[in-house]
């Protein structure tokens, strides 16, 4: 992936470092789960003296093994209630103990008893092998999100043995021994390494790697990770993983182009998508009605790219949320409505790491928020809240409506944009933003009258201010906006009105009959 990077300066490997915080929410286990393992991963790969290719695809593989698992979380909650306890089952230490937990399962533990039974009688008679289908099928959707990212060959290959074990009892069951991509014998072995030393310590490593020596791990790994136990873990729990593990790329990094990183984006934001069959395609449609709404309002073109992006990764926090309660038919309870409430967070916490997507998550964490303070995950209000995250929570409600949910089918473009216009005026969301969305989704709305020399009706107020000595922080304030937003479109109008100082704009509104105010109304969206 070569070209000329944009000013984010992206690099890959922060992108599907990012992902891999949700996998770990996926699994229940703590953030930064793969990023140690990748870091163990690495010291093995060390030891062995890989050369750099070969660590690249160990270095990918770590990252990336379990990103498909996800894909399937709606069976998973169908035969098991929680997809997400039963993926944390995945590393219990012994084989039979996982067994047992997957059978404790079956049916959800909350259900009552005779949907149990029904339940398992069904996975008795084809669940089992459906279970297995799914399995071996992760390992695939990993490769496929690989391919799309422009991943190597090295790393295709390792990912699609990433479930192969030594024995050739894994998953599909087609390769064994030296047959699987030495990458994907590593990073397996460090994805329990890391489990096992985060319950147990260094002896619970040990212990794991002789037990499963030859069966399911690679001997001569095993007997490496043994003998070198203390040099390969240490420190783990101080080091700064995010840094340690964007800083250990191998080779050369990979920054992605302005077009690289939309494409990357796009791409795992519709593998997020695929974790329930209610939202396929949910986040790109989102993310393209925003960035056309925000068009409208004549946002700059880079801040569309941003919250273009910002509506591609709005959803990645989905991934920490079970689907026991995204698919549920019925009312949410009042812990389930808690879990779904921090979903805006967890996806800030992914993109936070990065200085280049931090920016999206910013805009992202407020997608749920609304103008009257009833919004989540932290109740902001007014002025507190973006224009762009306005502008995507207006996006998202209305997709959201258009789209198919567990408990109602979906709604019409107008009863939609019906909901949408109640909430203006309900005093949730903002009535400019929900315009430009309506707009933008090919609905009438109400014609704004245009100001002079192609102004439009927030430039027009926004100089008005400005004609009567406000600064772009008090403009901000009087239209709740941000003072840099404000700063935008005073630039905008200079440039439409050709002025460059504050009396010539005053002069302009004057002669034009902005002001007085009485004499230019500008009409609002109800």
């Amino acid at each position: 992936m070569s070209g000329r990077p944009d000013r984010a300066q992206v690099r890959l490997a922060e992108l599907v470092a990012a992902l891999s915080l949700g996998i770990d929410l996926g699994f229940g286990q703590p953030m930064e789960h793969v990023l140690r393992q990748c870091l163990i991963a690495l010291r093995l790969a060390e030891r062995l003296d890989l050369d750099d290719r070969t660590r690249s695809a160990v270095y990918y593989t770590a990252l990336l093994v379990n990103v498909g698992c996800h894909t399937d979380a709606h069976e998973q909650a169908k035969w098991f209630g929680d997809d997400i306890v039963l993926k944390s089952g995945k590393y219990e230490p012994s084989g039979l103990r996982a067994a047992a937990a997957m059978i404790r399962l079956l049916g959800g533990a909350g259900n009552p008893p005779l949907h149990r039974f029904r339940v398992g009688l069904e996975f008795a008679l084809s669940g089992r092998h459906e279970v297995d289908r799914m399995i071996a099928q992760h390992a695939g959707f990993a490769r496929m999100l690989a391919e799309q990212l422009g991943l190597p060959d090295d790393v295709l290959t390792s990912l699609g043995g990433a479930y192969e074990q030594w024995d050739g009892h894994g998953w599909p069951g087609l390769l064994k021994g030296e047959e699987v991509p030495v990458a994907a014998r590593v990073a397996q072995l460090a994805e329990y390494a890391e489990v096992a030393h985060r319950v147990g310590g260094v002896g619970a490593v040990t212990s794991l790697a002789r037990k499963r020596s030859g069966r399911q791990f690679d001997p001569a790994l095993a007997a490496l990770l043994c003998a070198e136990a203390d040099g390969i873990l240490e420190g783990l729990d101080a080091v700064g993983t995010w840094e340690a593990v964007i800083g250990a790329e191998p080779a050369l990094a990979v920054t992605l182009s302005s077009e690289q990183f939309d494409a990357a984006l796009e791409a795992i934001a519709t593998f997020v998508d695929l974790k329930s069959p209610y939202t396929l395609g949910h986040s790109r449609a989102v993310a393209d009605l925003a960035a056309a709404a925000a068009s409208q309002l004549g946002l700059a073109g880079a801040e569309v790219a941003t919250l273009r992006r910002a509506g591609l990764a709005h959803d990645f926090g989905r991934l920490g949320v079970s689907n026991a309660i995204w698919d549920k038919r019925g009312p949410l309870g009042t812990g389930e409505w808690e879990r779904v409430r921090t979903h805006p967070y967890l996806t800030e916490r992914m993109l936070h790491g990065s200085a280049a997507l931090a920016p999206l998550g910013a805009i992202a964490v407020q997608h749920c928020e609304r103008l009257d303070g009833s919004g989540y995950p932290r109740g902001l209000s007014g002025n507190a809240i973006s224009v762009p995250a306005r502008i995507l929570g207006a996006a998202d409600a209305y997709q959201a409506m258009r789209e198919p949910r567990p408990h109602r089918q979906q709604r019409t473009a107008d009863a939609a944009a019906e909901q949408l216009r109640a909430d203006v005026k309900a005093g949730r969301l903002d009535a400019d933003a929900c315009a430009a969305v309506l707009g933008a989704a090919g609905h009438r709305v109400p014609r704004r009258r245009e100001g002079p020399a192609g102004l439009t009706p927030r430039e027009v107020e926004v100089l008005k201010l400005l004609a009567q000595g406000l600064s772009n922080k008090e403009i901000g304030a009087r239209l709740v906006i941000s003072p840099k937003t404000a700063g935008n479109h005073v630039e905008h109008i200079y440039a439409k009105i050709d002025a460059s100082s504050r009396a010539t704009a005053s002069l302009f509104a004057v002669q034009h009959g902005l002001l007085p105010e009485e004499e230019f109304e500008v009409s609002t969206v109800a």
